[in-house]
């Protein structure tokens, strides 16, 4: 489940969002403001070579009464690497390297290899990792409706899927951005899927162009983990 949400999340965080608002919004001074975000935020996200933050992710799963709650650390570097790792309440590594994606479970002593292609719900990210695509091309930008604004009273944006038969768009109903002041780092991303499955990522600490070397991206593992194919993810 958390690896689906996940999956979706990585362009997002990598390359930012696209500059292009839906084309009739409730209120044109909202959608002046969204657009100002949009502008600053993929200002922010073009001049980024590599990204380091902390992370807590809150799962709302349709039919149960408590969220799943985690946190770890996550790490990117242009073009297309992703290490995500989960610390609380159990350690996991996620390593992405374009197509490539790698899940360890120390605890498991299990590494499982897949494609992305195959494994998320959406390709959106993977075209975005690989710089051959916009995520204007699957979703309008729009103002997020009732109060609208987070911190600093920023302008939300609420990312709707279009509704042109892509796989992103038969299972997500829409995702809240939220962005800091004054720098337009992403500070929350919140994915809403039709089945009523709501994730919240909250980044924090975000440090940026550090010079990240190629060794975090790298997994090593013992010589006694187990080496599994992943399973392949189909959308309904």
């Amino acid at each position: 489940m958390r690896h689906r949400f996940l999956l979706c999340l990585v362009g997002i965080v990598l390359l930012g969002i696209p500059a292009r608002a839906a084309d009739e919004p409730a209120d044109e001074q909202a959608r002046k403001e969204v657009q100002d975000v949009v502008k600053r935020l993929q200002a922010r996200y073009g001049k980024t070579k590599d990204l380091q933050a902390d992370f807590t992710q809150k799962t709302l799963i349709e039919g149960f009464e408590r969220p799943v709650m985690s946190s770890g650390k996550v790490y990117l570097k242009k073009p297309g690497r992703l290490r995500w790792s989960y610390l609380n309440p159990a350690v996991e590594d996620i390593y992405v390297n374009r197509d490539e994606v790698k899940v360890y479970v120390p605890e498991h002593k299990q590494v499982m290899i897949g494609k992305l292609t195959q494994m998320a719900s959406s390709k959106a990210p993977l075209e975005l990792l690989q710089g051959a695509a916009r995520l204007d091309a699957s979703f309008e930008i729009e103002p997020t409706p009732g109060n609208g604004k987070g911190i600093g009273g920023i302008r939300l944006l609420t990312l709707i899927p279009k509704q042109n038969g892509s796989e992103s768009g038969r299972t997500l109903q829409r995702i809240v951005v939220e962005v800091f002041p004054k720098t337009y780092f992403i500070k929350t991303v919140s994915l809403y899927e039709l089945s009523g499955n709501v994730s919240t990522f909250e980044f924090s600490a975000p440090q940026a162009n550090v010079g990240m070397n190629d060794d975090v991206f790298e997994l090593k593992t013992p010589s006694d983990v187990e080496v599994v194919r992943a399973p392949v993810l189909s959308g309904p």
